[in-house]
């Protein structure tokens, strides 16, 4: 039986070195826009205007393989991929437009591949090699026989030439000058060894963009005689994982989840009193997580259980107890969520409590996709793509979400001081948030006079001057934009009141 796997990979082959002298020059220009807008600079739309030249660079560069359909479709990916950035330039945002400039380059220069698989895999390689292609790639503009003998040729000349100058050196004390000025100490003195990293940087990070190069499986043809169902891994054997095991297993996991989800109704959806010792904070904050992990688990099971074409997938037994178990798991996240949300009424909301909600939402609907899969009879290629979706909605709908803004005036609204219960205001951590949180900020001052210390006073006018740099045009961005207004907004009702009093 022959063998179905691609044996070798090999890259598109080299192009001339004139062709290539172009797009290390384009290259080396996209650098110095790079340092013009982002080194030592506050960064912000500076970004956006950089990743729209790198988007047209690439285009001009790869004109030849591209597909005019696809390079319109790339084209709306990388104009979506902006929008976050433009909104609010953070670590998610960044994350969106460099995946956005990626999938638009595979689409456009890329039509091979066309399964998910080769994608992730083209992907994975742009992003962990292509850097370090440049200087194996600029090497190639060089002919090495030709340098060779320029080398020879330039070697006399410019050996007698140092002679030469040493000697009009020596009797003429304005060429000592001169030369002196070529002492390497003094020229590393004008020479920044940070600035040259960030050029260095910055072409590894362009190049592949400028210079793409795919690479390509070879692969066998295949006879009748290879089609086979993969094998399992050596810990699913038909034996560790039969109808009957499963079976068994999931009665078991639905009564010990049934008991999980009356105590929860018990003591979350019912209100009936906790044992002594106990609160609710506590049992909240206790049990958030590791149910997640269960479910997590639970759904790692069904998918190596009910894995397609197998044994227990067909069973008119196990498929309703997998529903029923699947069904449990979404309860179980729902509890977690409100375990989580009885937590945030009694200490407020941050980051990493808005992450928790949103990672349990994923969980809760990939338990859902996982039952749609079964149900429909699709692979798990068909639910890898499905999950992949949701995941990159959710992440660039949060990517446009103004969290600061957010979690500053949850806090404010449902503090003691502004509901008559929870905790009171925590200013320290608003001034974490930075500018975005300066309008619950006044609220907070305004509703605690005897907080407005001076200390308080000038870190709030540290966010008032972080807020006003952030508006050059280098770092602007449209929520900075839409926060000065407010901020406008705010002073001129002050001021209209001052008067009217």
């Amino acid at each position: 039986m022959t063998s179905l796997a691609s044996t070798s990979t090999t890259d598109i082959p080299p192009i001339r070195p004139s062709a290539l002298s172009a797009k290390l020059a384009m290259a080396l220009l996209l650098a110095a826009l790079a340092d013009f807008l982002l080194y030592g600079r506050r960064i912000g739309l500076s970004l956006v205007i950089l990743a729209v030249a790198i988007a047209c660079a690439s285009l001009l560069a790869n004109r030849a393989a591209l597909d005019f359909r696809r390079a319109v479709t790339g084209g709306a990916i990388v104009a979506l991929g902006l929008v976050p950035a433009v909104e609010e330039l953070n670590a998610l945002s960044l994350l969106i437009l460099v995946a956005a400039l990626a999938i638009a380059l595979l689409l456009a220069t890329n039509p091979e591949t066309t399964s998910l698989a080769d994608r992730v895999r083209a992907l994975r390689n742009l992003v962990l090699f292509g850097p370090f292609r440049f200087f194996p790639d600029a090497l190639q503009v060089f002919n090495m026989s030709a340098f060779t003998r320029g080398i020879a040729l330039w070697l006399m000349p410019v050996v007698l030439s140092t002679v030469f100058v040493a000697l009009f050196a020596a009797a003429n004390p304005v060429i000592e000058q001169w030369v002196s000025l070529l002492n390497p100490k003094i020229i590393l003195e004008y020479v920044s060894v940070p600035r040259v990293l960030f050029w260095i940087l910055m072409l590894a990070l362009v190049w592949p963009f400028i210079h793409v190069r795919w690479r390509r499986r070879k692969v066998a043809a295949a006879t009748e005689t290879d089609v086979a169902e993969p094998p399992l891994p050596p810990f699913v054997s038909p034996e560790f994982l039969g109808p009957s095991t499963i079976l068994r297993s999931l009665i078991l996991f639905n009564l010990l989840f049934a008991a999980q989800s009356i105590l929860d109704g018990i003591y979350l959806w019912g209100h009936v009193a906790l044992p002594d010792n106990v609160t609710y904070a506590w049992y909240a904050h206790r049990g958030a997580y590791p149910l997640i992990a269960t479910a997590l688990l639970a759904a790692a099971f069904v998918l190596v259980a009910m894995r397609p074409g197998g044994p227990a997938e067909k069973s008119k037994v196990i498929r309703p107890l997998v529903y029923l178990w699947v069904g449990q798991n979404v309860l179980l996240v729902a509890s977690s969520i409100l375990r989580l949300d009885l937590y945030v009424d009694i200490y407020m909301l941050t980051y990493w409590r808005i992450a928790a909600f949103i990672w349990m939402g994923l969980v809760a609907l990939g338990l859902v996709l996982i039952v749609t899969r079964i149900a429909l009879n699709r692979s798990n290629q068909w639910l890898i793509g499905a999950n992949l979706i949701a995941l990159a909605i959710v992440l660039y709908g949060c990517s446009l979400v103004n969290f600061d803004a957010f979690i500053a005036d949850y806090n404010v609204t449902h503090s003691r001081e502004a509901s008559g219960k929870g905790v009171q205001i925590d200013i320290n951590y608003l001034l974490t948030l930075g500018p975005q949180a300066l309008p619950a900020i006044d609220r907070a001052i305004a509703l605690r006079p005897g907080a407005g210390e001076g200390c308080l006073v000038s870190q709030r006018d540290r966010l008032v001057e972080q807020q006003r740099q952030d508006l050059a045009w280098r770092s602007w961005s449209f929520r900075s934009w839409r926060l000065q207004r407010r901020l406008d907004a705010q002073t001129e009702a002050r001021s209209g009141s001052r008067l009217a009093g």
